[in-house]
């Protein structure tokens, strides 16, 4: 793969974005701060020199991802508009105006893969770095912090034992329909009627009948699960193929509802953990942790996130504060003076603990540091916009680096959406005192 494409160039029958557009839109102001050179170094990184078609520009993929993100919209949502809105195409680096994508909609999907997390953290410090350039957000800042987690849920159905094992045996007869594995019952019809049975037997209180046809349900899988076995063995290309879907629905089969240790809630996104928060509308979340820093202060721009990363394996929030606040201050390049968390951070593994202040706390507490305290609770509205707003609320990109790289993606949206507010707002103001200077006078 070689270095990323640019292959625009002026139309000499068409007229430029420039000519039409309105130079003080809010994209069009935030597209001239972005340094995009610095993101085109961070983005090119992963290429390579070698044969084959060269990528897609980086400041066209760095903006789709920005756009996506900021305005909460699908990758099918984001092409159309992106064809329709000059604007857009504008932010992405287009000198005319195009009529048609120059790109596939899988393209998006390939660069998630190839950036990750790591180089996608760029447009998270190009963010912060733009608030800092235009005023939004200071330097004092980002040297008192918040830190909170959250529930990244995943986009699965809620996992029950009938599901899970009704899907187990459905997949699994499907690739040996696909593989040419002639089997010696599919069960499909029964297992179907089983499945259903179970929710209704559950939903009328009759548990023991419920629980005779989840017993059914399992049997009919354990019974595919040997019947696939026999039919491929000594044949290495069919155990490759049917090797992990085999290992998930062994584990299913034999799962029990108050067993220790990982579990599958999924088949298609095993990697989802359940997560218990103690809310009274979910007492339980399937999905993964994500750790999210926000100022203590209140900028002038808005609260911005300054750091976001997903959590695998449900660590204890006090053990994650070490190495979020490690990356935090290697994302801004300013070394954290006080940091203040919630109980559940209690007994933390942060050096030093003099920094760290705890929800509740009253020793060493002086005026300044308890109004600080109370302002805690500003990284929960945070919360709300990430996952209502900018799609932290239902990922949709898969495995572990789906998660981090939606949970990062998330918080480039959120910051870059409050600095085109805080554009607007510059501008609004700037008009009020030119108008001012200008006409007031003739008033007095």
């Amino acid at each position: 793969m070689s270095q990323p494409r640019d292959d625009r160039q002026d139309d000499l029958f068409q007229l430029p974005l420039e000519q039409f557009i309105n130079p003080r839109h809010a994209l069009v102001v935030l597209a001239g701060k972005i340094d995009w050179d610095f993101v085109a170094r961070r983005f090119s990184s992963v290429c390579r020199v070698g044969p084959g078609q060269p990528p897609l520009p980086t400041r066209l993929i760095a903006g789709l991802f920005i756009l996506k993100h900021t305005h909460n919209l699908s990758d099918e949502e984001l092409c159309d508009r992106w064809v329709e809105n000059p604007y857009y195409q504008y932010f992405c680096g287009e000198v005319v105006f195009r009529h048609e994508l120059p790109f596939d909609r899988s393209s998006l999907t390939r660069w998630r893969q190839r950036l990750g997390e790591e180089q996608l953290a760029a447009l998270l410090q190009e963010s912060l770095a733009v608030a800092h350039q235009t005023k939004a957000i200071e330097t004092k800042d980002l040297e008192r912090v918040v830190v909170d987690t959250t529930v990244q849920e995943k986009a699965i159905a809620h996992p029950t034992d009938a599901r899970l094992t009704h899907r187990a045996i459905e997949k699994l007869v499907n690739l040996a329909k696909h593989e040419g594995v002639e089997l010696r019952q599919s069960y499909r019809r029964v297992a179907k009627r089983a499945a259903i049975m179970v929710g209704r037997y559950i939903h009328a209180h009759q548990f023991k009948r419920a629980r005779r046809e989840l017993k059914f349900l399992r049997t009919r899988l354990g019974r595919v699960i040997r019947d696939i076995r026999r039919k491929i063995a000594g044949n290495p290309a069919l155990e490759e193929c049917f090797g992990p879907l085999l290992d998930l629905a062994l584990r299913v089969r034999y799962q029990e509802q108050r067993q220790r240790g990982p579990k599958v809630y999924s088949l298609h996104a095993p990697e989802v953990e359940c997560i218990g928060r103690g809310k009274a509308r979910a007492p339980y979340e399937f999905g993964c942790k994500v750790s999210i820093t926000t100022p203590v202060t209140a900028p002038k721009g808005g609260q911005f996130v300054l750091h976001a990363k997903a959590l695998h394996g449900n660590p204890y929030d006090g053990h994650t504060l070490g190495p979020i606040i490690a990356d935090l201050e290697k994302l801004t390049g300013v070394t954290v003076r006080r940091i203040h968390v919630d109980k559940g951070y209690r007994g933390h593994n942060y050096p030093d603990r003099f920094k760290v202040w705890i929800t509740g706390q009253v020793r060493r507490v002086t005026k300044s540091i308890r109004r600080e305290m109370r302002r805690r609770a500003a990284v929960e509205p945070v919360i709300g916009h990430l996952k209502e707003d900018h799609r932290m609320d239902r990922n949709h990109l898969k495995s572990h680096d789906g998660d981090r790289i939606n949970a990062v993606l998330a918080a480039v949206g959120y910051n870059f959406r409050l600095l085109l507010r805080w554009l607007d707002e510059l501008w609004r103001a700037l008009m009020q005192v030119l108008w001012r200077s200008t006409f007031m006078p003739c008033f007095t």
